[in-house]
């Protein structure tokens, strides 16, 4: 048991698995020029790997094999000196697998389904097998296989008269997503409240997706734009564009998308619409996008340049194939509540999961099923960023520019995580207080005070009792964006160039954690959908303070150069022809949030978002900035059984990160056509340890976390050096 103060521990354990990693890549490019009017180049990239890294728990290894191929061909035609064309065609195909694989031994008869890696056991923390828990990390599942074909063609065309320049083009894109089995559940996942709930076998839940079936879905995209680019003076061009995006929606080949549907009082259907689109409208028509820029030279010296721009893009939804791929009846996700896990298995892979229960029998689980959905959206909205800019540069010396901008950015219809199949929480209007739902201490009621915000004492409570809470998709989120960044950049004089970058910058959102493999430094969904305002705060990627410098130095040796000017023959082949690379980058931390790892305000949310509140008798710095533990988990308290922490999200910042990159290039002449280039690179050179997010799960239970505050994993790779030949004709 640790010995740190807190009322309760676990064991602690430290260990050293092994990481492998393999990739092969390659390039092949071929540059014809067929006459003064035509060129064209061909290119094809490979790159093959896989990979075995440990999680958090050693005894489980996280496998991905990827592989990914592009084929590209451009083609230059020169109509006339004002006229010129270039059309594209492209084809890519990635190819992923992932599976979370034992690395012991373990028992066929702790598998939970038969057939099937050994599952996942949360114990403090959500249903989902990626979210931080009060222990570590689960793991374990089954493997799941992804591979997405892209067929590309656009053209543009380039036309200069007078003071104007036009552009115009198209783009085409067909999108393949052929999919099998997903990141959760395949293996069957039990989530326990506590460490004691784990011992008694008292799961609050068993999903399962014990069926899966391969889906095949399909998208095309297009989108036309026009563009002019006017010579207003000999120092002042205005660009002025307009661009259209569309698509044709979200299909499945053989007519098995399963997306969850709501009437128009907003209660989720109990059976999901079946058939060949997911969606039951396509909003992604005629999405315009209005652009402009200007640049201005205010003295037309040519020593400043003052740069603005404003524009509307919107962001294709093209990979929402997992958000589907957890509904029923092609991919089920089974759900057992409150039963004893060893009543439940071993249950054998490739059972169907019976049908969803309903109002109309008097069936009862596990005879019939109640579903989590995943899905999204079926009327989803188009994510929509308006941007602007204002940059200011001003050059120092002929090779030295300082540059000062300030960018901003507002986006609507932005993606978050919620659950809409819950009971609207309730503002309290009685003075004696009112009852409130929750988790609460065994035989007593919890009364909050009259104006609290709680959710209503009766427990399991859902607008559709026939299906579980929802992990879905809705784009009813917003976010905004603001930066200063200063930079100064030298060009090659000397044999030296450089750009140094520092940015001030902000980003506020409701939801980053939507897709909870992309952060775990913040509750993976909206705890209060009926109050969105409330989980607004720093983005879990925000950065408030970065500072990059890149360089490149080449070495004044050999001939021509200051030392060794007179080197020839062998001599001049060892120390001339040298080049030093690097690159320096530092960061602040990612903000995380605290939280509770468990469902204490009753909304039913098994990704249990839920966060504490802040401790008003805790005196003393909040981040105790150790590893072993980022923050002190006793300046928080649980809140009243079934109202919501008052901890703001991403309130609290976690470690911050440097790093050096150095590289040494050698160049060969072996004839005038052939060049032969060593290359020396070593990332992170002086092994700095950057550590990622801590583990924000504060309680177990009631009680505190001992791993509250634990960081596990590093976010940068250690040192690692490599070498390589390169042959340049």
């Amino acid at each position: 048991m640790l010995t740190d103060g807190l009322p309760t521990g676990t064991a602690k354990a430290i260990g050293n698995p092994k990481r492998k990693v393999r990739e092969d890549f390659g390039l092949l490019r071929f540059d014809n020029t067929i006459s003064t009017k035509d060129s064209f180049f061909v290119n094809f990239n490979a790159d093959d790997g896989t990979r075995s890294a440990p999680p958090a728990d050693p005894v489980f290894v996280t496998l991905t094999t990827q592989r990914s191929y592009l084929f590209g061909l451009q083609e230059t035609h020169v109509f006339s000196p004002a006229v010129l064309n270039i059309a594209t065609l492209g084809f890519s195909r990635a190819w992923g697998t992932q599976v979370q694989a034992p690395a012991v031994s373990i028992p066929s008869s702790l598998v939970f389904l038969t057939g099937t890696n050994p599952g996942s056991i949360t114990i403090g923390g959500g249903s989902n097998t990626n979210v931080a828990a009060a222990l570590v990390q689960p793991t374990g599942n089954s493997p799941n296989r992804d591979t997405r074909n892209h067929f590309t063609y656009s053209d543009d065309v380039r036309y200069t008269t007078g003071n104007h320049s036009w552009s115009a083009g198209v783009w085409i894109q067909r999108v393949q997503q052929n999919m099998y089995g997903g990141a959760q559940a395949t293996a069957g996942t039990a989530n326990y409240p506590t460490l004691l709930a784990f011992l008694q076998d008292l799961p609050t839940q068993f999903i399962a997706n014990s069926n899966p079936q391969p889906v095949y879905y399909r998208s095309t995209q297009g989108a036309w734009y026009l563009q002019d680019e006017i010579k207003l003076k000999p120092h002042l061009s205005l660009r002025l564009g307009l661009r259209e995006e569309m698509t044709n929606g979200w299909s499945e080949a053989h007519n098995h998308a399963a997306n969850y549907v709501y009437d128009r009082n907003g209660i989720i259907q109990t059976d999901p619409i079946v058939g060949r689109s997911a969606l039951t409208e396509n909003n992604a028509k005629a999405l315009w996008q209005p652009r402009v820029g200007l640049a201005w030279d205010p003295t037309g010296t040519g020593r400043w340049a003052v740069r603005a721009g404003f524009g509307i893009h919107h962001d294709l939804q093209d990979n929402i194939g997992h958000r589907l791929n957890a509904n029923p009846p092609f991919n089920a996700r089974l759900t057992i509540t409150n039963t004893p896990l060893l009543s439940i298995i071993p249950i054998r892979f490739g059972t169907q999961a019976p049908p969803s229960c309903n109002a109309q029998s008097s069936l009862q689980p596990p005879a019939c099923s109640i579903f989590s959905p995943g899905g999204l959206d079926p009327v989803m909205k188009t994510p929509t960023l308006q941007q602007w800019s204002l940059t200011v540069e001003r050059g120092i010396t002929p090779n030295l520019m300082l540059q000062v901008s300030y960018v901003g950015s507002q986006a609507y219809h932005v993606v978050t995580a919620v659950n809409l199949n819950m009971a609207r929480p309730q503002v309290c209007s009685d003075p004696a207080g009112c009852l409130s739902g929750g988790i609460r201490p065994a035989n007593q009621a919890v009364r909050v005070p009259q104006g609290t915000t709680y959710m209503p004492s009766t427990p399991g409570l859902r607008p559709n009792p026939f299906v579980g809470a929802t992990q879905s998709w809705f784009y009813n989120g917003t976010s905004s964006y603001h930066s200063g960044n200063v930079s100064l950049t030298k060009r090659a004089a000397r044999g030296l160039t450089f750009k140094a970058n520092y940015t001030y910058s902000k980003i506020l959102d409701i939801n980053s954690a939507f897709l909870a493999t992309s952060s775990t430094n913040e509750p993976p969904s909206v705890l209060n959908p009926f109050d969105m305002r409330s989980a607004k705060g720093p983005a879990s990627f925000n950065l408030k303070h970065q500072f990059n410098v890149n360089y490149s130095y080449q070495l004044p040796f050999g001939r021509g150069q200051r030392f060794g000017s007179g080197a020839t023959g062998v001599a001049d082949t060892l120390i001339g022809g040298w080049q030093l690379n690097g690159s320096v980058s530092a960061q602040s931390g990612f903000p995380f949030t605290p939280l509770l790892g468990s469902n204490a305000s009753g909304t039913g949310d098994t990704q249990n978002p839920d966060v504490p509140s802040l401790n008003p008798a805790f005196s003393g710095p909040v981040i105790l900035g150790k590893v072993d533990q980022w923050f002190d988990p006793r300046a928080f308290v649980m809140p009243l059984a079934g109202t919501f922490g008052n901890v703001a999200r991403g309130s609290f910042v976690g470690p911050k990160m440097t790093n050096f990159d150095m590289s040494l290039f050698k160049r060969f002449n072996i004839t005038e056509r052939y060049n032969l280039q060593f290359r020396a690179e070593a990332f992170n050179i002086f092994n700095h340890p950057n550590f990622a997010s801590p583990n924000p799960v504060t309680f177990s239970g009631n009680n505190y976390s001992s791993s509250a505050g634990l960081i596990t994993a590093t976010s940068t790779t250690s040192r690692q050096i490599q070498f390589a030949l390169k042959l340049l004709f």
